[in-house]
């Protein structure tokens, strides 16, 4: 059975006099009229799986756990990165066992209705965590929901964008940024033939080929009439568009083995002018020594295709184990709610240039004036939504392996559509039609 939040407060409150969760009647769900705990009385130990980046957004996570421990000094944060590529299998076999998965997990949005749907997480309802929900945008807080429930609190939200190096561009007599497709590929050979570097670097993975897809009117099932639309030729249309990328010399082939690694190499070194990328690399780029800073990088949206420029929602949610003990509830509950705050949103985009997912986040005077910040806001309000399935997290798998066989390997872009659509078909959503 599903636990939820709420019903393990009601248990706990026989023994606990909780801070933050609700000990009040079904007629006080907030639970602020009940008793508060001293938060120098709260002991516990939790566990926090961080799937960020270890080197670029790990230490600023760090900090914010030491800023926690100003409150909250006996409530230990028992601190652990896992790479992002691992998380959701490993948390999985984990939660399967009922024994090593963490307390707390920084989940990918595809994560969280999948993990719902498997019994693994608590449901937030009737805890303060979800007292405060209309201050959530709209889309971040729609990941979070499964079967009516909320399993999640959004953290972080984000999308892809054209990032490009205003110098080389500069250089190469172009005065904005690439609109289209067409434009970037005009602009990308320009570059190349003026500056002698790279115009573009077309990132070989799943996520980063729906802004082609999604630019031709493409999508990968259509979940409202159970259908697997992943092979469609609007998809085709648009892998074309990136493979003419590569063929034109526009952008040069990508690597067969770290492909993301060599991008961000490339870009950081200014031997390639634009990449599609999302907010959480800014850090990394504003610190790379040869760059230039944030004055020398441009932020767009991602160029359109014949249908519009469409770039996929992303972002992370904190989320609760549901194996986690009753006794360290009250102790979750108010880790997840300082971590999400609106002032350790705040924190984090301006240390890292990261979306906050509450509204009241982007009237602090660090967001406000932040340009990282202004920049990717209209990109990610545009943003093309996914559909919160529980299968949703599985798609990338077969997504990751056409767009190695598309770009890297030269496969025809529609027999590598029609192999995801059999994948998706067989071991994904057996219950779609085609």
């Amino acid at each position: 059975m599903r636990r939820t939040a709420r019903g393990i407060v009601v248990l706990a409150c026989t023994t606990l006099a909780l801070t933050l969760a609700a000990c009040g009647g079904e007629d006080d769900p907030s639970g602020e009229s009940g008793q508060k705990t001293d938060p120098a009385a709260l002991k516990a130990e939790l566990t926090w799986w961080d799937t960020s980046d270890p080197k670029n957004e790990g230490p600023a996570f760090q900090e914010l756990v030491a800023k926690f421990n100003q409150t909250y000094p006996n409530v230990t944060i028992n601190y652990q990165s896992v790479p992002f590529g691992e998380a959701q299998n490993k948390f999985k076999t984990a939660a399967q066992a009922k024994t090593g998965a963490p307390d707390i997990l920084r989940a990918e949005v595809a994560w969280v209705p999948e993990f719902a749907s498997l019994g693994y997480l608590y449901a937030l309802d009737g805890s303060e965590l979800t007292s405060d929900e209309s201050d959530f945008l709209a889309t971040p807080l729609s990941a979070d929901k499964y079967d009516g429930k909320t399993y999640g609190v959004p953290q972080v939200t984000d999308s892809l964008a054209l990032l490009y190096n205003k110098e080389l561009l500069t250089k190469a007599g172009i005065a904005t940024a690439p609109a289209t497709w067409a434009d970037l590929k005009a602009a990308a050979l320009a570059v190349k033939q003026k500056t002698g570097v790279d115009g573009v670097y077309v990132n070989p993975a799943g996520y980063f080929m729906l802004p082609f897809m999604y630019g031709e009117g493409g999508d990968l099932v259509d979940a409202q009439a159970k259908k697997i639309v992943v092979n469609s030729a609007q998809n085709v249309a648009g892998l074309n568009v990136a493979k003419d990328l590569i063929a034109s010399g526009a952008a040069p082939k990508p690597a067969a083995n770290d492909a993301y690694g060599t991008m961000m190499t490339l870009f950081k070194e200014k031997k390639v002018a634009m990449i599609v990328n999302g907010p959480w690399e800014v850090n990394n780029i504003k610190n790379a020594p040869t760059f230039g800073g944030l004055e020398n990088l441009g932020i767009a949206p991602v160029p359109a295709g014949s249908a519009r420029a469409g770039a996929p929602v992303g972002g992370h949610n904190y989320v609760v184990w549901s194996g986690m003990p009753q006794e360290k509830v009250e102790a979750a509950i108010a880790f997840v709610k300082f971590m999400s705050s609106a002032e350790s949103q705040g924190f984090l985009a301006d240390r890292l240039g990261l979306l906050p997912t509450r509204k009241s986040a982007y009237e602090l005077d660090t967001v406000k004036n932040n340009p990282v910040i202004s920049a990717f806001r209209p990109v990610v309000e545009s943003a093309v939504p996914r559909p919160w399935i529980p299968e949703g997290g599985q798609f990338f798998g077969p997504l990751d392996q056409l767009a190695t066989q598309v770009l890297v390997q030269n496969k025809d872009p529609k027999a590598a559509l029609d192999e995801v659509a059999g994948k998706y078909k067989s071991e994904v959503v057996p219950s779609y039609g085609m």
